[in-house]
This record gives structure tokens, sequence and C-alpha cells, in this order.
């Protein structure tokens, strides 16, 4: 959970103390998942706020970026994102700065800007995306996955550092002048029975490894086939794409 801020110089300093990043990088059927639905509206040059220690932008970046800026305000996860860069895990185009979107110069503007499991992080998540729209080219994509349903909301979120869920309700709300709202969708709909007993009966601060082994194994191939039945309407996570106008 975040533990604490600070301003290094311009760049902003926020300490994150979790096990969840490395528990979710072992999650590798559901990255590979929603980084196919997230692809299409990722192009050109990028920048992902709060890119943790890279192992979902490890699914998300291919070949044909001209600059990927991994953007962590945890100095130990940028130290992190160096090092799978070095290591060729991921791509040369890829580099790493500390900080906030708000800490970048107001020209540093990109084709796409992503938010992976980071807006609801955000006490002022509006503000952001107002930040994150100054940030964006015209005809631009801002992209954002989160969890779905403040129903859903259990010590897990709490001890994460969540102040919310989302629903396709909060949209409106979200959406800030010079953006339109491409497309809006929920995945993950088996996932979303796992969540609602985790809320109603387990209520655990934090899955293990085999819960995590279990659920991407297990329930997201179930998913990939009852998303698909329901269209979208239901799921775990909801994800959110805006245009700039």
């Amino acid at each position: 959970m975040p533990i604490g801020s600070s301003r290094a110089g311009s760049q902003t300093q926020i300490l994150y103390e979790s096990p969840d990043l490395e528990l979710f990088a072992k999650a590798t059927n559901w990255k590979a998942y929603w980084s196919d639905k997230l692809r299409p509206y990722i192009e050109g040059r990028v920048i992902e706020v709060g890119a943790g220690i890279g192992t979902s932008t490890e699914h998300m970046c291919c070949e044909g970026h001209p600059d990927w800026l991994c953007l962590d305000p945890d100095p130990a996860n940028v130290v992190s994102l160096r090092q799978r860069i070095e290591d060729g895990r991921l791509p040369q185009f890829c580099r790493a700065e500390g900080g906030v979107l708000a800490d970048q110069p107001e020209d540093n503007l990109a084709d796409s800007v992503l938010y992976i499991d980071v807006l609801e992080h955000i006490e002022d998540d509006q503000g952001e995306i107002g930040v994150a729209a100054s940030h964006l080219k015209r005809g631009g994509h801002l992209v954002v996955l989160s969890p779905a349903f403040n129903d859903l909301y259990s010590p897990f979120d709490k001890a994460v550092g969540h102040y919310r869920r989302y629903e396709k309700s909060d949209v409106a709300r979200l959406t800030v002048p010079g953006l339109a709202v491409r497309r809006v969708f929920y995945l993950d709909s088996a996932g979303f029975l796992l969540s609602l007993m985790n809320r109603m009966f387990l209520k655990a601060s934090m899955p293990t490894t085999g819960q995590i082994r279990f659920w991407d194994k297990i329930i997201i191939p179930i998913s990939v086939y009852s998303d698909k039945v329901l269209g979208g309407t239901l799921g775990r996570t909801i994800v959110m794409i805006w245009q700039k106008t």
C-alpha cells in the first residue's frame, strides 16, 4: 500500500509496500487476455502511468512504437523497470522515469496514455484524467483498466490502497472536456463471482499464490468464453477508453 509521498526535484515519489505486483505478475493468462483487448487502442508514442515493475508492460509492448515511457513514482519500481529494459525483457524503445504524469513537461504529448490498475489508487481521479487529456495528441487514446463494481470492494482493495472500484456510471463523471468516450466494457465475468465470494465470505486482504494460480489457469479461460456470451456487460474489471477530440 502507499506509505508516503515526497518531492525529489521535479519528481513525485510514492513508496509502495504491497506484494500484489509480484503476485499478479504470475497471472500470465489474465495479462495476455486483457492486453489483447487493449492493444488496438495502443499506438505510436505511449505514456504508461504507474507502470509498476513492468510485468503488464511486457504483455502490451509490441514492435512499432517509437517511444514507450514507463512512469512510476516508486524509485524501487523504476530500478526494476530499467533492469527489464537492460535485460531485454522490455523492448529498447521503452524507457523508465520516476514520478507521476503531472511531473512531465506540458509539451510531452503521446498517442496513447495508459492507466493499468492505477486510477483506483488516485484520490482525485477526475483531476488525473484531466492531466492525461492534456498529454494526449488529438486523435490519441486514453486507456484505463481498473477493478469494477464498488459492491465488490473488499479488504484486499483497502490493503493495496484502492480508493474505489468503477462502474459504467462513473464514465460521465470522469469524461473531461476534450475527451470523447470510445468504448466501455467489463472483463472477467467468471472472476466476478470469485470476487463476490471473497467480499461476502472470505474477506481476505491478500490472495495466496495458489489462489492466483487457480484464478489465472481455471477461471480466466472460462471468462474468455463467458465474456463473449455476456457481451462485456459484467466482470471483475472495467475497461474505459476515451479519444482526444
